[in-house]
């Protein structure tokens, strides 16, 4: 028993780290402590920068795609906890609107996603090896995914990592006893 518990922990734990893979930061860059002027801003971006975005782009976009593929196993695990609670007698309000919360931002993410898939596909500026061919038409590209990523990143508003922290904290709450919780 104790081991199959351990499984789903460390399951549960790989689907925490993988949802909070699909959502990176922003990166941030600041100024070194020799540069005293700010980067103009009408400075024109190399083509191997654009290159950089770009493959960084299409990472996240697999990265996202790989989490909205293993967000079933996430529901699946919800909706079991959720029945391991009831037949405890345990309060399941809370995590059942987590679950409705994210299912609706899954839902709703799909059809956003798949715009990415098209701007991605027909690569509006860059050859299929990802190399720059017309530096405007690659901005262009590069700032409608970005304006895609952020659609996504704010419809899904945090539920998967909401979610994830409460089952979690869930588990945490009525994890069987050890031998050394049981001596204290």
């Amino acid at each position: 028993m104790k081991k199959m518990l351990f499984k789903k922990t460390i399951l549960v734990a790989l689907i925490a780290a993988l949802a909070l893979a699909a959502f990176p930061l922003t990166g941030v860059s600041a100024s070194g402590e020799t540069d005293t002027q700010p980067p103009a801003q009408g400075k024109a971006i190399s083509d191997e920068r654009l290159e950089r975005i770009w493959a960084r782009m299409n990472r996240r976009y697999e990265r996202f795609g790989r989490f909205l593929d293993k967000s079933d196993v996430l529901v699946e695990k919800a909706n079991r906890m959720i029945e391991r609670l009831k037949e405890a007698g345990e309060p399941t309000a809370e995590l059942e609107a987590a679950l409705e919360a994210f299912e609706a931002a899954v839902k709703q993410v799909h059809p956003i996603y798949e715009s990415c898939k098209g701007i991605i596909n027909s690569h509006k500026g860059f050859d299929p090896d990802g190399k720059v061919i017309d530096a405007d038409q690659a901005k262009e590209t590069l700032k409608d995914l970005g304006a895609k990523f952020g659609e996504m990143h704010s419809t899904m508003d945090g539920t998967g990592r909401e979610l994830i922290e409460l089952m979690r904290s869930i588990w945490e709450d009525h994890k069987p006893a050890t031998p050394e919780t049981m001596e204290e």
